[in-house]
């Protein structure tokens, strides 16, 4: 199937397990569609940061300002390039390996991609917030404050998601790509939903 080039942007949290579902899912589709994908992010933490939550996932939003804090002031000194590595690296240790410690994830993860361990700093400070909340509210304007992470805009239409597990690949990968892009892009159209029945098969 011959397809035009399409810009895409997709926003994250690293945290996100759903996100990294969709994120390997669009790198596969990367090669299979004409597509020139940016990486940005967006915060779980700033999305929740008035909302009634109970402890745990409190606690767990508390916690989420260190990642996205490192990876947007890794951007703003190193420049956007290392925003998609940070992120791929992250995500391995916190979905694939499972480790809950985020400090050590920052660490390990600056260390990774060849950045200053210095900016691991970042994920204890609001220095980089006004950048982040600027992140965030790009993406999040596109779709609304009743949907999270993660939003893909693609040439001007934009959407929350997919959820999906396992990820697909191959032509049905790129088979839902154009069927996001099909229902997304249809005037009018808002939602298409299911119960979750299973969680993220991360494998």
């Amino acid at each position: 199937m011959v397809t035009e080039h399409k810009h895409v942007e997709m926003w994250f949290d690293p945290i996100c397990p759903w996100a990294w579902m969709t994120s390997r899912w669009l790198m596969e589709v990367e090669t299979l569609r004409d597509l020139e994908v940016t990486w940005s992010v967006m915060s779980l933490a700033v999305l929740n940061e008035h909302r009634d939550l109970d402890a745990a996932y409190r606690s767990l939003m508390d916690n989420a300002w260190g990642p996205v804090r490192t990876i947007i002031a890794a951007a703003e000194e190193h420049g956007p390039d290392v925003v998609k590595p940070l992120y791929d690296a992250m995500g391995t240790r916190i979905h694939l390996r499972k480790v809950k410690d985020f400090d050590q994830v920052i660490r390990e993860s600056l260390a990774d991609v060849g950045l200053p361990e210095r900016l691991a700093s970042a994920a204890h400070h609001k220095t980089h917030d006004a950048a982040l909340r600027r992140s965030h509210k790009r993406g999040i304007s596109l779709v609304g404050t009743d949907v999270g992470t993660p939003i893909i805009s693609v040439e001007g239409i934009a959407f929350f998601g997919p959820v999906v597990t396992p990820a697909p690949k191959g032509e049905d990968a790129a088979r839902l790509w154009d069927g996001c892009v099909l229902v997304a892009s249809t005037p009018g159209f808002y939602e298409l939903k299911r119960t979750r029945t299973q969680g993220p098969i991360l494998t």
